[in-house]
């Protein structure tokens, strides 16, 4: 069967994340898509036009829906979804204290460099606007 759930309940929220983000793409894509052809004029009466312009898009996004859900449990994609999630499992993640440190440290660098290119491009704009106009 071509929409059986390939190893149901193993990479679950791999998939379901991954199928969700897809969805996300595909329904703002059919959105914009709709938008452009109810602003186009085909010469048809306004009520063919809207019909149009409704129908399409919600055609190819049940038509995408349908395969994004093929893809998530083709067997080959699925195996990669399953052992991704088990490697995320494996990860080691930093404690909330270590991920405050280091963006503290971060941060201060960002802005210690910013200042030093400041005041290095600020004094080589004062340097060459002297040299010029001493001449």
């Amino acid at each position: 069967m071509a929409f059986k759930i390939y190893k149901r309940g193993q990479g679950k929220y791999t998939r379901l994340g991954s199928a969700f983000g897809a969805g996300v793409i595909v329904a703002l894509g059919c959105l914009r898509l709709y938008a452009k052809l109810r602003a186009a004029e085909f010469g048809l009466s306004t009520k063919s036009t809207l019909w149009l312009a409704t129908m399409v898009p919600a055609g190819l996004f049940v038509t995408l829906c349908f395969l994004i859900f093929w893809l998530v449990n083709k067997a080959v994609v699925a195996d990669f979804m399953i052992a991704a999630e088990g490697e995320m499992k494996k990860v080691s993640w930093s404690s909330r204290k270590e991920i405050a440190v280091s963006t503290f440290v971060v941060i201060a660098v960002v802005i210690s460099l910013a200042m030093l290119l400041g005041i290095t491009d600020f004094s080589f704009q004062v340097f060459f606007d002297w040299l010029l106009h001493k001449g």
